[in-house]
Parts: structure tokens; C-alpha cells; sequence
């Protein structure tokens, strides 16, 4: 008999494994998983016997078997989705999930998790509610709108107004607005999946209300700005103001008037020294009819999308069949209802949401917390990595204010033996993971996101060399 063949023989059977009293240490899992779990480390085994790998004797053993599938159920059923330290400078960082929620938001949705919730139903009257009544007060008062409605992000809110007020019709809208953003939302394909029909006008850098005014006709259905959030066209350049499309709609009965604000904002951002951002009240004011915006970017809630304007039109799209399919759970309508509230009746909602905190920490505040984490990551990597706290550029990111940068402090990290690609993938292999970012072959820790000085040494981050 071959050595293979002896190898082989001596494989314990996956029945043997699981009737072992080694199994038990195993009982925190179903026994599936465990059958599982053990039938990939003998199949491995077998696969490597037969390779010619050399194999130990006690890798044919019971206990080793138990112990490698107790890793391999350790690793799979491991959460994927995981807290990672944002130490990038985006404040809204899309692959990282944007938006931070503050305390108030967290405790709600875990409220709602957590057990039954009026999600619909009114408790004065004792009969079904809408959901949209949970948020809609507090949008209405804090925007102006005469009424609101909610669904899961910005672009589904975009073609469910589409779709509700401008099915098999036209709806203009300037070339230079035809934007694409993040995950490849277009206009253009958005107008075409809600059903409505596209009428470009002007060119990519001007565009004039004369050319609003030529496109109208029987059936047009909307008069469409698109806020240019992620980019910017200076030099040679024409828009067309909002208070202009709505004087032109005017003259046109049943015309109406959409903006979609990308961002969105509730607030006035310079009052606070930030740069400006069209606030959904003031836009509304100008003459929109119906504005969409994000929940979690610059407002700072949960992802979802907000339509706020009037109520005839909001009525409209809230008959759509599809607003069901779109509509927002429990968890997030409780996360934006606690955000709302902040705006609407803190006195100082800038301290207590995170993402306006972020973009507002002055650099005193930085200093000390990079101060209080260099002997932390000092002591972890050792002295073949220096340590310096630099000046840097932060991003608001997710596509708000791309032109603007944030005075920040980074952490910059640079070593004799490691390139900066091999101590960003070091830290990216923490627990929690740490991301920072690479300029200039220097790993940066920026700081603007980081409260808790802590959390920029991961534990399994091991010494340098």
C-alpha cells in the first residue's frame, strides 16, 4: 500500500468527529454547521494527501480536526458587515457607510428593533396609520413644505416622483444637470426607468431660461434642476435659476417644478463658518414645487430619500403602487424622526450630530486627540515607525462640497522597513479595522473623524518589521 493509500486510510470519518466527546467543544453551533465545518477539513486534508503535501500525524487526529473546523466556523460566522475606524477625512465616506447617527438616533432605532412600535398605527384614533406621519411634521415645520413623504434613498425618491407625476410624458431638464453620480446613478437612466421622457436643453456649460421656454409644450409634465453636488463647470458658463423656472412655469398650468437637491441641508451651513449649501427651505421658497434630497449626508440621519413640496403633488406620489416597494422600515423612520427632532427643537443640533460635529471640530481638538494617540501607536508598532502629526485636507465627501477642503491633522505614518501600502493593510487588518489613506507614499491617519484616541491602534496591528 502507497503512503497515500496508508494516509487515507487513517482519515477519521466526519461520524467519527461529531460522536467524539471533542465535539462538544463545539455546541455553541448548530450541528450542520459543525458537519459542515468538519467535512471541509477532512475533504482538505484528503485534497492534500493526495497532492503528496506532507502531513503531520497529529493533523489525522480527532482533537486537530475539531480544532481547524472550530476555526472555520469561527470565521464564517463571523459578522460581515463590521465597525471600521474612518481615519480617511472623508466625513461622509459612501463605502463607509456615511453618516454617523447620533446617540438620540441609535437609542431609537434599537427602541424599534427591540420590540412592537406605533409604525402604523394612531394611537388617539385606534386604527391603521401611515408611516410617513412619524417624520412628516417634523420635515413640514423644519422645511416649510406643506407636506412629505419618505422612501429608502435619494435616487429611488427621484423616480418615484418621476414616475408618479410624469409617466409617458416630458420632462426638461438642462444638459449641463445631467449628472452622474456614485454607483452609477444617472439621470438619464433614472428618467428612463420611471417612465418619463427626457427633453435635454442648452449644452453641457449653458444653458438660458429661453431654451426652458422653447422645450414646453402640451406634454410636458415637469420642469426638472438637478443640483450639481459632485462637480462643478467655472469659466464660460450659464445656468438657469430656480426662481426663474418657476416664474417660466407659471405661465403654464399643471406645470411643475422639481429640484433635486442630491445632499440636501436643513440648515444654513455659513452661520456655523461652514461654506454654503442650498437648504431644502430656501429652495422651496424659491419656487419648487417639490424638492428630493438625501437623509444621510448632509443631514446627518439614516439613508433614505426625502420628498418635501406640495401636498397635492405629494399626494399624488404617494397613490404610486410603488411607493410600497420603495417605502422605509421601522428602524430607519426612527433613526430620522430622532434626527429631525434634533434639528427641529435642540438648541445646538451642530454638538449633537455627528456628521456637522465632524465637519465643525476646530484644530485644537484634533491636536489633542492625535497627541493622546501617538504613545498608543507608539507602544504598539515600536521604533521602526515614526510617528508625526502633520496638516492635511479633509472632504465633507459623498459628493457634497467637492471643491471644498477642511483644514484637518493627520497622523503620519513612515517606516524604513514597511511601505505605506504595508502599514495601511496592517491597519486595515485590526479589530477594529483602522482606515486611513496613502499621499505622497505617507499612510495618513487623519484625525477629523477620530474621538476616541484608542481607536486608531488596532489589536491585532503586531510591531513593525
Amino acid at each position: 500500500m502507497s503512503d497515500a493509500a496508508v494516509l487515507l486510510s487513517q482519515l477519521p470519518s466526519v461520524d467519527r468527529v461529531l460522536s467524539s466527546p471533542a465535539a462538544a467543544g463545539l455546541s455553541a453551533f448548530s450541528r450542520d454547521a459543525v458537519a459542515d465545518a468538519v467535512r471541509s477539513v477532512v475533504e482538505e486534508l484528503r485534497r492534500r494527501i493526495r497532492a503528496g503535501a506532507g502531513i503531520e500525524a497529529a493533523e489525522l487526529g480527532i482533537e486537530h480536526v475539531i480544532g481547524q473546523a472550530g476555526a472555520v466556523l469561527a470565521r464564517l460566522s463571523a459578522p460581515t458587515l463590521r465597525r471600521v475606524v474612518n481615519a480617511t477625512g472623508v466625513v461622509l465616506h459612501t463605502n463607509l457607510g456615511r453618516a454617523v447617527l447620533a446617540g438620540s438616533a441609535i437609542e431609537a432605532v434599537v427602541a424599534a428593533a427591540g420590540g412592537a412600535c406605533n409604525l402604523e398605527y394612531d394611537l388617539a384614533r385606534a386604527e391603521r396609520g401611515d408611516r410617513d406621519q412619524l417624520v412628516e411634521s417634523h420635515l413640514c415645520a423644519l422645511t416649510g413644505g406643506e407636506a412629505a413623504t419618505v422612501v429608502n434613498n435619494n435616487a429611488a425618491a427621484v423616480i418615484l416622483v418621476l414616475n408618479s407625476l410624469a409617466e409617458g410624458r416630458e420632462v426638461v431638464v438642462s444638459r449641463g444637470e445631467l449628472i452622474e453620480i456614485g454607483g452609477s446613478f444617472r439621470i438619464p437612466d433614472i428618467m428612463a426607468k420611471s417612465g418619463a421622457r427626457m427633453r435635454e436643453v442648452g449644452t453641457t456649460n449653458r444653458t438660458h431660461v429661453s431654451d426652458y421656454r422653447a422645450a414646453i409644450g402640451a406634454d410636458t409634465a415637469l420642469l426638472m434642476k438637478v443640483h450639481t453636488s459632485n462637480y462643478r463647470v467655472i469659466g464660460f458658463s450659464a445656468a438657469v435659476g430656480l426662481e426663474e423656472l418657476a416664474a417660466l412655469a407659471v405661465g403654464h398650468p399643471g406645470l411643475a417644478v422639481v429640484e433635486d437637491l442630491g445632499a440636501g441641508a436643513l440648515v444654513d451651513f455659513p452661520k456655523w463658518g461652514l461654506p454654503a449649501e442650498p437648504v431644502i427651505a430656501d429652495r422651496l421658497g424659491a419656487g419648487a414645487d417639490l424638492v428630493c434630497c438625501s437623509g444621510d449626508k448632509l443631514l446627518g440621519g439614516p439613508q433614505c430619500g426625502i420628498v418635501v413640496g406640495r401636498a397635492d403633488l405629494i399626494a399624488r406620489v404617494k397613490k404610486n403602487p410603488l411607493r410600497r416597494a420603495l417605502r422605509c422600515d421601522k428602524m430607519t423612520l426612527a433613526a430620522l424622526e430622532a434626527t429631525l427632532r434634533l434639528y427641529r427643537f435642540s438648541p445646538g443640533p451642530e454638538r449633537e450630530i455627528p456628521t456637522l460635529r465632524a465637519l465643525l471640530r476646530p484644530l485644537s481638538e484634533l491636536r489633542a486627540v492625535g497627541e493622546a494617540a501617538l504613545p498608543l501607536l507608539a507602544r504598539e508598532l515600536g521604533s521602526d515607525v515614526t510617528l508625526e502629526i502633520v496638516g492635511a485636507e479633509a472632504q465633507a465627501g459623498s459628493g457634497s462640497q467637492p471643491e471644498v477642503a477642511i483644514d484637518s491633522l493627520a497622523i503620519a505614518l513612515s517606516s524604513s522597513k514597511l511601505s505605506a501600502q504595508a502599514l495601511a493593510a496592517r491597519f486595515r487588518a485590526g479589530d477594529p479595522p483602522v482606515i486611513g489613506r496613502i499621499e505622497r507614499e505617507v499612510f495618513l491617519l487623519d484625525l477629523r473623524n477620530i474621538d476616541d484616541p484608542a481607536d486608531l491602534v488596532p489589536h491585532t496591528a503586531g510591531r513593525a518589521g
